[in-house]
């Protein structure tokens, strides 16, 4: 006996499905999958989150529908139910304002635990779920800048640093010491934790911990100028024999890294490659937070001081050498370069050869900044 025809929603859903998740194909869904335990728990704060909510939704929603069809005007048994005096249900009072209620102090409690408990500057407490931190062992330390438009991780425990690649072993808790060169960006990397914001002149943190082996990308989650686009990083979690080799691989590389280096390092450039440094300057992130890379410049650290001792007195006023931090003669741009945007970072290959005359003005780290500003 033959089967009788679908109703129409059915038909009309069963067509349309494919069509409608075929946007989804190329979608990455990191974030729900993360290898890092601080992004497992905030993907599992965004699931409970949006369950709660659903609790209210969906039966709204659902409800929405059953009226409509329940008190249509074509069905004649609602119209004996209809009821011209009614006003009032206590229990429907109940119902309708308690539920919402109790979920927004749900919402409210899980935001409070979830806030301290993800902080990115508590340090980690445990590796994952069923393992807890030794207190005795001791995070690895990764200084991050964030260059116009490229990435500097320094290795300070190690002596080494990179460009554009950041590496970590796995089951080792890490801490970020995280800034900027010029303008204000954005540190992430999905696997590993949420994004946290890289400030010039001032230092953030971020603890993580990589569980498993992997390779990911990392990028720039705020607009910071023509380079935002391609400001990447490659990621990679390498299990400990893997994390020693890829060490030594950057040790075998010979660059050093100086202030030297850095200066022309922190120029403006897109799309610029992977660079090792076997050996790094160690008080270079410190020169660098505090705005005074360059030689002649003050820190900031040094003029705090001069004013919490009550400043320099009338006699300093005049003394502006090496107090310029921007433009003209800024931290990390010399002024003959304001206008001669990069395309590819002064390591690269070919980086050296002459540029054909055209006109890269609108490669200019200080235009892009001025228009971000």
């Amino acid at each position: 006996m033959s089967q009788p025809p679908s109703p129409l929603w059915t038909r009309l859903l069963r067509w349309s499905a494919p069509i409608l998740a075929a946007p989804l194909a190329g979608c990455n869904w990191v974030v729900m999958n993360p290898s890092g335990d601080i992004a497992v728990q905030q993907r599992d704060l965004i699931l409970i989150s949006v369950a709660l909510m659903l609790l209210i939704v969906v039966p709204v929603m659902a409800l929405v529908v059953y009226f409509a069809w329940r008190y249509r005007a074509t069905n004649e048994a609602a119209e004996k139910e209809y009821d011209p005096d009614w006003d009032h249900s206590t229990k429907l009072e109940l119902l309708i304002w308690s539920a919402p209620l109790l979920i927004i102090i749900c919402l409210g409690a899980l935001t409070w635990v979830s806030t301290h408990k993800l902080d990115p500057y508590r340090p980690l407490d445990r590796i994952n779920a069923t393992t807890a931190i030794d207190p005795k062992v001791k995070p690895l330390t990764v200084q991050v800048v964030a260059l116009d438009w490229k990435w500097l991780f320094i290795y300070p425990d190690l002596g080494i640093a990179t460009v554009n690649e950041l590496a970590l072993p796995t089951n080792v808790p890490v801490r970020f010491d995280i800034t900027a060169s010029t303008v204000m960006n954005s540190f992430y990397v999905p696997e590993l934790a949420g994004q946290i914001y890289a400030m010039p002149g001032m230092q953030t943190q971020l603890h993580a911990v990589a569980n498993k082996p992997v390779t990911g990308i990392g990028f720039s989650a705020n607009y910071s100028g023509a380079g935002f686009t391609h400001m990447r990083f490659g990621y990679h979690a390498f299990d400990q024999a893997g994390f020693d080799a890829w060490v030594a691989k950057v040790k075998g590389s010979g660059a050093a890294l100086d202030r030297t280096v850095y200066q022309t390092l922190a120029k403006p450039s897109e799309k610029a490659p992977v660079a090792y440094f076997a050996t790094s300057e160690p008080k270079l992130f410190d020169a660098i937070v505090n705005l005074c890379p360059k030689p002649g410049q003050r820190c900031m650290s040094e003029l705090m001081h001069i004013n919490q001792m009550g400043g320099a007195g009338k006699e300093s006023a005049k003394e502006t050498e090496g107090l310029q931090y921007d433009f003209p003669n800024s931290h990390v741009i010399d002024q003959e370069d304001r206008n001669k945007g990069q395309e590819t970072a002064p390591d690269a290959p070919g980086a050296g050869a002459a540029a054909p005359a055209a006109d890269h003005s609108s490669h200019s780290g200080a235009d892009a900044h001025a228009q971000h500003r």
